[in-house]
Formats: structure tokens, sequence, C-alpha cells
């Protein structure tokens, strides 16, 4: 199997961090709501969908951001 090239990590990094995140929270959350059925699962995947096309660009932003404002509070041993 192919894998990636590395140059692509700050890609897929953002991106898979907020698949699984939206998927679990736009998951639990509708759970919450509606319980569990077919009808959850109609609203979890259409709410899901939402979040992830919100959460995927916000965390392209962010990620660096938050790297940084890490940078100076973590100390390297």
């Amino acid at each position: 199997m192919k894998k990636l090239p590395s140059r692509f990590h700050k890609y897929a990094l953002p991106v898979g961090t907020s698949f699984f995140m939206t998927f679990l929270v736009t998951g639990v959350a509708t759970w919450r709501v509606l319980g569990w059925d077919l009808t959850m699962f109609r609203m979890w995947f259409s709410s899901w969908m939402i979040a992830w096309a919100i959460a995927a660009p916000t965390m392209f932003v962010m990620m660096p951001v938050v790297r940084r404002a890490l940078a100076h509070i973590i100390e390297d041993k």
C-alpha cells in the first residue's frame, strides 16, 4: 500500500482530526436529543457533514496558531 509523502502531513492532520472529532461530537449530541433510530442516523449524518465542513477549514487556520501558542508555554527538555 502506498503511503502519503510527508509533505502532506500538514494537510492530513487537520482533515483527520476534524473528521473524527465532528463524527463523535455530532453523534453524541444527536443521540442525546433524538435517541437511537433511523431518524437519528439521518439527522446525525447531515449534522456531521455540516459540522465537518466548518471544522476542517477552521483546523487549517487554528492549528498553526495553537501550535505557536503552545510553543510559548511548553518547555523543551
